[in-house]
């Protein structure tokens, strides 16, 4: 193998699993340490770079680094259930403990810059657009049918899992630079809004108006029980509006996305007696987070899975219960899988309501057919996937709107690149090339064996979030369950962080080839052997390589013209190689790698016109 080129960003931030796998790219690492330190403003702002909204995702995130982290995979297997850095739950200590400072380190926007920018729709996508441009310079307005901005995050999420003070803040951090909030008003046509029929003419156009449509399930009865069957995301509209107010005692939710799983906890609380959630999958194949349907099965609530909808009944012209046909999950030679009855008598579940959760899709109907805009089969806009531009080059979409139902941490990523691209777009930039992360890596040494940061290894367990008593909680709808870490609990977790971004770097011109890094290395992670191909070199480490998701990272050739090899993927980042190695060949370096954002640092490639120039 060729040796591992270390100057490539890639590399590193690969090692760093939990920002890797965030589609932000949040320093998970960084802001974990931050809180270990009691530097909670600190640590607010690094996550508010980077994700925009750490008090609403600290609550309500899908969490991609959580699966992620290096935690999981190298504890002791034999514990009762190894388990990641609640990353997440640390994000909201930075929000719940920050100090009025963090307004004072909001970034001024820079003068107006001449250029307007409209974003359709107020959710975290277009939020994010018009956080990353106004502080750049533009006037951005922000298009919304609610009175509040938010979108989904705040008609959708339930005040249980996420208090309203918490989005007006955050939300309020965003319209403070400058962006102006045009509540109440949603764009009916595309047409008008680009012909500047609108508030006048904009430079460009983001749509970020989500996947405001839930999928219907067409059965017999539905229509003739309409006024008891509801749409989960309209009905938890409905519910956060506080136009419902009350349940009927028997809730049936379809569904097994955590749409699913809010509206049967909502209903819990709205005063249903009996509450089940019945899903056409598996358990473990549904959509919903992990941690989502424990939630729900924590306040006894039950899911029955293999149950397929076939009938809602019906007894003089009212909803009594629901008809559905037993099946189970067969694999045919290629791995496919199929539901197939199972022969069993179908199953009556009886209900007085039943809430629709089994899926949400795209609707544009205020976009004309004849704007200029293009759509696929699906009814999705084509849009670049790395630019957000469309065909229209000044039309933007991101979000749920561009490539379907996602989530929050999704929609801020691409409202990040989108406003990157918007900047480039309108600075005669080509949007298509992305300019580099911001990156660097820092010798942590301070002394032959001291260090700058702290990576005690411990066997500690994942800390448990306190809840508010279960009989206040089902009470009411607005009483928040999961109270958050207390700081001592906070400090704990936060020392379990491995420091994934503190590298080991490899200088093989130092090496001796001693192998006390060999000896020492709790994890038999470090080989010294003959090169070859990477399938054969995996193969004859001290311990063998089987992540191939993960590099190796490989030396140049040592003096006995053996290469140092190291398996990454289950690496503590302890620090023992670097502080047993007597000639500092290895080092411990701290990796950081911040996205480029909307202004200055993402421009000044060529533009289209030079490129078209120079050709």
């Amino acid at each position: 193998m060729r040796p591992t080129n270390v100057a490539d960003p890639t590399y590193f931030h690969k090692v760093v699993d939990c920002q890797w796998a965030c589609p932000a790219h949040t320093p998970v690492p960084e802001y974990i340490r931050l809180i270990g330190q009691g530097r909670y403003d600190d640590a607010y702002m690094v996550n508010w770079v980077s994700n925009v909204f750490p008090g609403i995702l600290g609550r309500t995130c899908d969490r991609p680094c959580e699966p992620a982290c290096r935690r999981g995979r190298v504890e002791d297997h034999n514990a009762e259930k190894p388990e990641p850095v609640a990353i997440c739950r640390l994000k909201r200590v930075a929000a719940d403990f920050k100090g009025e400072d963090v307004r004072a380190r909001m970034p001024r926007p820079e003068p107006r810059n001449g250029k307007r920018v409209a974003c359709v729709g107020a959710g975290p996508a277009s939020l994010t657009v018009a956080r990353d441009l106004a502080a750049q310079g533009y006037a951005v307005t922000v298009f919304d049918g609610e009175k509040k901005a938010g979108g989904f995050i705040r008609t959708q999420i339930p005040r249980f899992r996420l208090p309203e003070s918490v989005i007006d803040e955050e939300v309020g951090y965003i319209l403070s630079l400058g962006v102006e909030f045009k509540s109440g008003q949603r764009v009916d046509s595309m047409k008008a809004l680009l012909a500047g029929e609108m508030g006048g003419r904009y430079d460009a156009v983001f749509v970020g108006s989500g996947a405001p449509r839930g999928r219907d399930l067409k059965a017999p009865g539905r229509d003739e029980a309409a006024a008891q069957i509801h749409i989960g995301i309209d009905w938890l509209a409905s519910v956060s509006f506080g136009h419902v107010t009350s349940v009927a005692p028997r809730v049936i939710v379809l569904g097994g996305g955590n749409t699913a799983m809010d509206c049967c906890r909502s209903a819990r609380r709205l005063g249903a007696s009996d509450v089940k959630v019945v899903v056409r999958s598996g358990f473990d194949e549904m959509k919903a987070s992990p941690w989502e349907k424990e939630d729900a099965m924590h306040e006894g609530i039950p899911i029955l899975n293999y149950h397929v909808p076939k009938a809602f009944e019906l007894e003089a012209g009212r909803l009594v219960g629901m008809r559905f046909e037993l099946v189970e999950a067969r694999f045919d030679d290629k791995g496919q899988r199929s539901l197939v009855p199972t022969g069993a008598p179908d199953v009556v579940l009886p209900c007085d309501e039943v809430l629709i959760a089994v899926g949400q899709e795209n609707a544009f109907p205020w976009i004309e057919p004849d704007c200029g805009l293009a759509f696929d089969r699906w009814g999705l806009p084509v849009v670049n996937p790395k630019s957000f531009q469309t065909v229209l080059p000044n039309v933007f979409f991101g979000g749920d709107a561009a490539f379907g139902p996602k989530n929050i941490i999704t929609a801020v990523a691409h409202g990040h690149e989108a406003a990157v691209s918007i900047d480039r777009h309108l600075h005669g930039d080509a949007v298509e090339l992305r300019p580099p992360p911001h990156v660097n890596l820092m010798s942590q040494k301070m002394g032959i064996h001291e260090w700058s940061y702290d990576n005690a290894v411990s066997d500690d367990l994942r800390s448990k979030v306190p809840w508010t008593e279960a009989q206040k909680a089902l009470a009411s709808i607005k009483v928040e369950v999961e109270l958050g870490f207390d700081a001592a609990t906070a400090f704990k977790e936060a020392q379990r962080c491995l420091n994934c971004d503190v590298q080991t770097v490899f200088t093989d011109k130092l090496c001796i080839e001693c192998d006390s890094c060999v000896d020492i290395c709790p994890m038999d992670c470090i080989s010294f052997t003959d090169n070859g191909d990477e399938a054969d070199l995996r193969g004859r480490l001290n311990a063998p390589a089987n992540q191939l998701a993960q590099a190796l990272y490989v030396s140049g050739p040592l003096k006995t013209q053996r290469v140092m090899v190291k398996d990454e993927d289950v690496c503590l980042h302890c620090g023992l190689c670097a502080e047993r190695c007597p000639t500092g060949a290895w080092d411990m370096q701290k990796f950081l790698l911040i996205t480029t954002k909307a202004g200055p640092m993402c421009r000044g490639s060529k533009s289209r016109r030079e490129e078209a120039a120079a050709s």
